[in-house]
């Protein structure tokens, strides 16, 4: 049984799961790997674009994939200010443009502008939403399919607090261009639920940060293998701009200090600074001593496989419910 949707045959990919954007985690490693594999692998521009090498890094970064792969590959565009640095949004749809790639994910706030240009250059473009108003939106800009993305994700969820279950839902029932599901998702059983519910596959983060290739250093990987589905928390919930993170001593003084000074960033600034995160994930493997971003499917993840092996037991895992389990009921 092969998983054939609106999203493989869209895209030319052989498995219906995308690796979505990630901090410090989406470079070509990473994308390549999970392209490669037979998914769709996803470069993260605000991570390669960053000065001082700003949009230049985010071509070479492209230039490297295609080295490394000769799959389908896309680009993530976060819409969000990174501290004082305002991303060059413009200077990276360039690039994009340019380098022709064909396929990009984007994500945040006032998403207009930016899917009107990647749509005007031809682009397939996924946005990722927290609220099906906001997908509705995004599909009157133009978007192509949406990437729904729930309450038990990792990273920015929303305000809302709507878990999957019925996000997807209510996605089945009022959206009219294709969507997936992302957030909280690690194995083949969510992919089996995830497509009865009317997606067209899988967006995963957090589960591709724990696999060989993922470009982060072993201690990372080792405290999502070990860690439980409640080893995560929120921060940035009194600045209107929740955020899903591990849970751990830094996390849990920038809590401390929030309840505190509510909406007083300044006085969390120094323990959620990107450096910090930054070294976390490519010199220290210290899990403990920065801010960063996971999902709760933390505590579905039980091994570091490779990317290829991932995704075939995940889509065998999900055949098998479909054919045997399912089929057996009916």
């Amino acid at each position: 049984m092969v998983l054939k949707t609106k999203l493989t045959e869209a895209l030319g990919i052989k498995h219906p799961i995308i690796q979505g954007g990630m901090h410090y985690v989406g470079y070509a490693e990473m994308a390549s790997a999970v392209s490669n594999a037979g998914g769709l692998g996803i470069i993260t521009a605000l991570t390669v674009a960053m000065p001082p090498m700003g949009k230049e890094g985010l071509r070479k970064e492209i230039r490297k994939c295609r080295e490394m792969t000769d799959k389908p590959f896309g680009v993530n565009i976060t819409l969000l200010p990174v501290g004082a640095f305002k991303p060059d949004f413009d200077g990276i749809i360039q690039v994009m443009v340019e380098e022709k790639v064909m396929i990009v994910e984007t994500a945040g706030r006032n998403p207009d502008a930016v899917i009107k240009k990647c749509k005007e250059a031809g682009m397939f473009v996924i946005h990722k939403c927290v609220a099906v108003r906001h997908a509705l939106t995004a599909q009157r800009m133009g978007a192509d399919m949406i990437s729904m993305d729930g309450f038990d994700c990792g990273g920015h969820p929303g305000e809302e607090d709507i878990g999957n279950w019925v996000l997807l839902a209510q996605a089945a029932q009022e959206l009219q261009i294709p969507f997936v599901a992302s957030g909280g998702s690690a194995t083949g059983s969510q992919l089996a639920a995830a497509l009865a519910m009317g997606a067209e596959g899988l967006n995963m983060g957090t589960r591709f940060m724990a696999t060989k290739e993922a470009p982060i250093h072993e201690g990372i990987k080792e405290a999502l293998v070990k860690a439980r589905i409640t080893d995560t928390t929120h921060v940035f919930r009194t600045l209107g701009n929740t955020e899903r993170v591990y849970k751990n001593k830094v996390v849990m003084e920038v809590r401390d200090i929030e309840a505190k000074q509510p909406g007083e960033f300044e006085a969390i600034r120094h323990l959620v600074m990107g450096e910090n995160y930054r070294k976390s994930f490519q010199e220290t493997g210290d899990a403990e001593s920065s801010v960063w971003s996971c999902g709760q499917s933390i505590g579905l993840i039980k091994d570091i496989p490779t990317c290829k092996d991932l995704l075939e037991s995940m889509v065998a895992e999900a055949e098998d419910i479909i054919r045997n389990r399912l089929m057996s009921k009916l």
